[in-house]
Order: structure tokens, then sequence, then C-alpha cells
């Protein structure tokens, strides 16, 4: 059995901005001008915004009020989302606009005082000053989103590859006890080993249905689980061709060690009915129930054998310490109702 790590994927550094919206318009275009068409559609789009907001002011305002202030928050937009060469555009397309259509001389470029010259200068050197920080700051962040990427992906990676340790681990330590179970002669000392490994098993599935789930949520889909658990105990612990494993599962999800405690009860149980439901039969039935309640769950492992005494509930017996002790982890309480035919216990976990 190999304990090898998966090959390691290599780790891709570039990743896409997904709020570039030049990107978006020349994602499908093949040319090499495609991105500067995407940053110069942004731009102009962003000019007339700035040239419509300025005639709409200008119906407010007296005429010609602050030419150039209205032009920043365009120049800072096609920046931020479509690179510097779209807020360079948007700056001087809009800086042209107010000088040839706001600025006194109108519709011209002739200058009705001399000072309006240094003035459009030091509003124009403002404009690419907001470009300059704007796209320090786009980069700044282009950074960060594909390092937060490379590191999520990295994380991936290597959760995937404890996962694959970890199985290997589990495996190999259950195939070990079930060596060991053949070969024992004591039936006792059997029974007692297939046990273990049906407790291994059970942790086993608790730590796939963990790392099944990509979200990294750490909460375990029960019906999930004990499907995959019972399946499990069924192939390996049932003997008997005509016993039949039934389930009937809620979609329930448990925290990591509720999950676990939950498990082994199951565990127990259902190797407990293989063992004593059905001495002298031939067929008989295992139901295995997860419902849910006003109060809280319940998990029910049913069978339709021989039953136990009135009353015997093996309270001095050493599994049923282990029953006790794993439904207290799980912060539940085990029931034994009579039934008219086998057994039946149920574990009532309570929401808290």
């Amino acid at each position: 059995m190999s304990d090898d790590p998966p090959p390691a994927k290599t780790l891709v550094q570039e990743v896409p901005v997904e709020f570039d919206l030049s990107d978006q318009i020349s994602s499908r275009m093949s040319s090499k001008l495609s991105a500067f068409f995407g940053q110069l559609v942004v731009a102009c789009l962003c000019a007339v915004g700035a040239v419509v907001l300025r005639e709409l002011t200008d119906l407010i305002l007296p005429a010609g009020a602050g030419p150039f202030a209205l032009t920043f928050p365009f120049v800072l937009f096609a920046t931020l989302f479509a690179r510097w060469t779209a807020g360079v555009i948007t700056m001087l397309l809009s800086a042209l606009f107010a000088w040839y259509f706001v600025l006194p001389v109108n519709n011209s470029f002739t200058f009705e005082i001399a000072s309006d010259a240094p003035r459009v200068l030091v509003n124009v050197l403002s404009g690419f000053l907001i470009v300059a920080l704007a796209e320090y700051y786009r980069r700044v962040v282009r950074q960060a989103i594909s390092t937060r990427d490379a590191l999520a992906e990295e994380r991936k990676l290597l959760l995937q590859e404890i996962d694959h340790r970890v199985k290997n681990k589990f495996a190999m330590v259950s195939g070990l006890v079930r060596i060991e179970a053949r070969g024992a002669k004591s039936h006792d000392a059997r029974q007692a080993l297939e046990r273990l490994q049906g407790r291994v098993e059970s942790i086993s599935k608790v730590h796939e249905a963990l790392f099944r789930d990509e979200d990294g949520d750490s909460r375990v889909d029960m019906q999930v689980y004990l499907s995959s658990l019972c399946n499990s105990l069924r192939d390996g612990v049932v003997t008997q061709d005509g016993v039949q494993v039934v389930t009937d599962l809620r979609p329930v999800n448990l925290s990591r060690d509720k999950a676990i405690a939950v498990g082994l009860v199951v565990n127990e149980l259902f190797t407990n009915a293989v063992k004593h439901a059905f001495e002298g039969r031939e067929k008989g039935e295992i139901r295995v129930l997860l419902e849910t309640e006003p109060a809280g769950l319940v998990v029910t492992v049913a069978d339709d054998g021989v039953g136990m005494p009135k009353g015997d509930t093996r309270k001095g017996s050493l599994g049923q310490g282990l029953l006790q002790s794993f439904a207290e982890s799980a912060e539940g309480e085990l029931e034994y109702p009579e039934v008219a035919q086998g057994t039946c216990v149920r574990l009532r976990l309570p929401y808290r």
C-alpha cells in the first residue's frame, strides 16, 4: 500500500482580476489590440459620463462652474477598473472638452485670460496624479488577489495530500486489524478485533465526509456519512446472505466530534445486532434511521431478530459501557423502547 502523496500540481500565480471591465470587454477578441480596445471603450464611456454630468450640472449651477472637478471621479473609475491607459485617455478627452466647450472663450482653445493656461495645466497634472495613485492601488489589490488565490490553491493541494496520507493510514490500520481477526483462534478475540475494525471504519468515514466537502465546512453531512458507514458495515460485518440492511436517513449536519460519536454508537449497535439478533436464523433485517423532531434528532438502530430478555440492557457489560460513553460524547441519551419483535435502541440528540 503506497504512502506517497499524489503528484503536486503547479501553482499558477497569474490570476485574472474579476473586476477588470476592459478584460471583460476584450475577452472575446483574439487580436493583439483587444486589450487596448477594451480600455479605449471604458475610457470613452467614462469621458461621455463626465460630459453628461457636466451638462447636467450647468442646468443647476452657473455655467462653467468647476470645469475640471467632475472629471476626476470618472478618471479614478476608469483607472481602477480598466488600467492606467483608460484613466489617461479619460483625463485627456475630458480636459479637451472642458477646455474647448466650458472655459471661456467657448468653442475655442484660446484662453480669455493668461492665468487660465496654468490652471488647466495644474488640473490636468492633478488628473494624472490620480491615475498614478489609482494604478498603484489597483496593482496592490491585483497582487493581493493573486496571492490570496495562490494560497487557497496551495491550501487545497496540502489538504488533498493530508487526506491521501490519512486515508492510507486508516486503511493500513483497518487492514492489519482485519488480518489479525482472521488469524485469531479465539472466537471472542476475533469478535473483539472485528469490533475494533468497525470503530476504525467509523472514524475513517467521518474523515472522508469532512474532506469531501470542498467548502471547508467542519460539519458533517450525516445522511452521506451514515449511509457510507452502513454500507461498509454491511459488506464487512454481515455474513448471512439473508440479512438485509435498510436505511432511512434525513439530511442533517452535525459537528465533527458529534458525528464521530454518533457513528461509533451506530457501529456498536449494528455489530451487536449482527452478533446476537439472528442466531439460528438465515434471514433478518437491520434498520438504521435518522429522524428529526421538534426537540432534536433521533438515531435508531433496530432489528427483527430474537430480541433481548425483558429489562436486559446489558448494563454491566463492556459494550454497554462503551455505548453509554459514546452517547455522552454526542451529548445524547440512549433509549431502549419495547418492540413486538427484535431489539430497538434510540439515541436522542437534543438541539443545543
